[in-house]
């Protein structure tokens, strides 16, 4: 499906769309698209908490996601 076809296929859906939740979620994502770096609008505690996730995953500090599944029965 060429992208200008994906658009009208979209456009067409979102005009019958009467859930609220998603109508509310693709404006929050079309937002994103628009309004500059969602960086800028962290906290620095969530911006630290970020910074210390990563260096965990630099440092081998991680839990594959199949064993947290099994671990908790997903």
């Amino acid at each position: 499906m060429g992208l200008e076809a994906l658009k009208l296929e979209l456009i067409e859906w979102l005009a019958q769309l009467d859930d609220e939740d998603t109508i509310e979620y693709l404006k929050v994502v079309k937002d994103s698209k628009t309004e500059g770096d969602w960086w800028e609008d962290l906290t620095p505690e969530q911006r630290t908490g970020i910074g210390r996730g990563l260096k965990d995953i630099d440092e081998g500090r991680v839990t594959p996601h199949e064993e947290i599944k099994k671990r908790f029965g997903l």
